[in-house]
């Protein structure tokens, strides 16, 4: 995909705003989502909940923010949309059933430590991801969100009244077409923006069948004031543990979104650069802790809206931050996002994960075709498909190992790593013999 607003670029004020909200549409879901799953698990009254999203939001907008433009060694300043994490729902559930929300909040304002002090090791880490790594782990990326995409699709969840209906699936087939039509055939802005004029020609043909859903809106409050140490924090052993553990998966995981964005940015990705947006997601996980929410990690999915759309402006992505932001204040704006049908942003989503997969695959591209690469990428994409798909296959693990391994991606990108290492490099292999021959000589 070509360019069309570089990272540095900066489009008009009026342009931006309608680049921006592709970007808040495919991510505000998925940002309240995680709130919204610990309180219901947990029970927490509607209250209670509310200050859990509200403030997911609001700092999701400053972290984002901070992500983008950068704050002295703060900020990887790439188009980055970040948000509160699913590779936390788990534990934090676990957490919360023995010490409440306090030991969820306490224990991830500790355990960010990891993120933050091992944010400072990443131009080491860095070096474990040559292209056949990295490569791979964009791959599963994109692969691993398209279950997702196919879900919103057709409506909900596998069993759910009215899944795969005929007027699902034509909603969101005419999004996906609108939005591949405008991206392929149209011309400048229209097609920067095809996903959000996409998401709207769905919206709009909802709206008119009558498959919108106001109920949130009319609930949501009209203003929402920041609500710090709300739930008040406790630091429990166990629960510090589990976090930590999840914090190194995040680490991991962030890295291939920043790695699939270099990608698609086409920016060259340093250690130093790296180590820049891990702290921010670190401290921006901190920060969440403070003011009552979740914690946070990079956003796949907005890497895929960068590639389809070729609008890599990081000034764009933190108008993106401002609008969250806003959200966070004035709930009813994301009440009001909210309320797009799944099978709006399944249409856009298909798209959008799959052109992950396709920066995966260009990457893949530039490596030699070796038997050994070869089994790297083989290997470590049938772990992390197999993960993904039969998540059942961890159910006899230990706690520990089950969060680690819970993600497809995470999976798959230690198996990479690992092989990486341990399978030998034919190249080496003929280069030390060269130089032995060179000493015996």
């Amino acid at each position: 995909m070509e360019i069309l607003y570089k990272v540095e670029d900066k489009p008009p004020v009026g342009t931006s705003i309608l680049l921006a909200a592709q970007h808040l549409l495919a991510a505000l879901s998925a940002i309240i989502t995680v709130p919204l799953v610990i309180g219901g698990v947990l029970k927490l009254p509607v209250e209670d909940t509310i200050v859990l999203v509200n403030a997911a939001m609001l700092i999701s907008g400053v972290v984002t923010i901070i992500q983008c433009r950068g704050v002295g060694p703060v900020g990887i300043r790439l188009p980055c949309v970040m948000g509160t994490s699913f590779t936390f729902v788990g534990v934090s559930i676990a957490i919360g059933f023995e010490y409440g929300v306090a030991g969820i909040l306490g224990s991830a304002l500790v355990a960010s430590l990891v993120m933050i002090i091992g944010s400072f090791f990443m131009p080491i880490i860095r070096k474990f991801f040559p292209p056949v790594v990295t490569g791979t782990v964009v791959t599963l990326i994109g692969l691993s969100l398209i279950p997702v995409a196919v879900d919103w699709l057709a409506g909900g969840q596998v069993g759910q009244e009215g899944y795969a209906s005929l007027s699902n699936l034509a909603i969101g087939l005419l999004v996906l077409v609108t939005v591949v039509g405008l991206s392929i055939f149209a011309k400048g802005l229209l097609s920067a923006a095809s996903v959000v004029i996409g998401m709207l020609v769905g919206y709009l043909i909802c709206l008119g069948l009558g498959l919108i859903d106001f109920k949130p809106v009319q609930d949501s409050p009209l203003i929402s004031l920041p609500s710090p140490f709300h739930f008040g924090l406790s630091f429990p052993i166990s629960g510090i543990i589990g976090m930590s553990i999840a914090y190194l998966v995040t680490i991991v995981e962030s890295t291939g979104d920043f790695l699939a964005l270099s990608n698609v940015t086409k920016t060259k990705l340093t250690g130093k650069k790296l180590s820049s947006g891990i702290l921010c997601d670190g401290l921006g996980s901190a920060l969440a802790s403070v003011f009552s929410t979740t914690p946070f990690s990079s956003f796949s999915q907005n890497v895929g809206i960068v590639g389809m759309t070729g609008v890599a402006s990081r000034y764009v992505v933190a108008i993106t931050g401002a609008m969250l932001v806003l959200a966070g204040l004035f709930p009813i704006l994301g009440a009001m996002v909210v309320s797009i049908p799944l099978p709006v942003l399944g249409g856009a989503g298909l798209v959008m994960f799959a052109m992950i997969i396709t920066a995966g695959v260009n990457i893949l591209s530039t490596t030699q075709h070796t038997k050994r690469n070869g089994m790297i990428i083989a290997v470590s994409i049938a772990s992390g498909m197999a993960v993904t798909f039969r998540p059942e296959l961890l159910s006899q693990l230990p706690e520990s190992l089950k969060i680690i391994l819970a993600s497809g991606i995470t999976t798959g990108s230690i198996i990479a790593l690992i092989l990486n290492i341990i399978l030998p490099n034919p190249d080496t292999v003929i280069e030390t013999e060269n130089a032995e021959l060179k000493v015996e000589n």
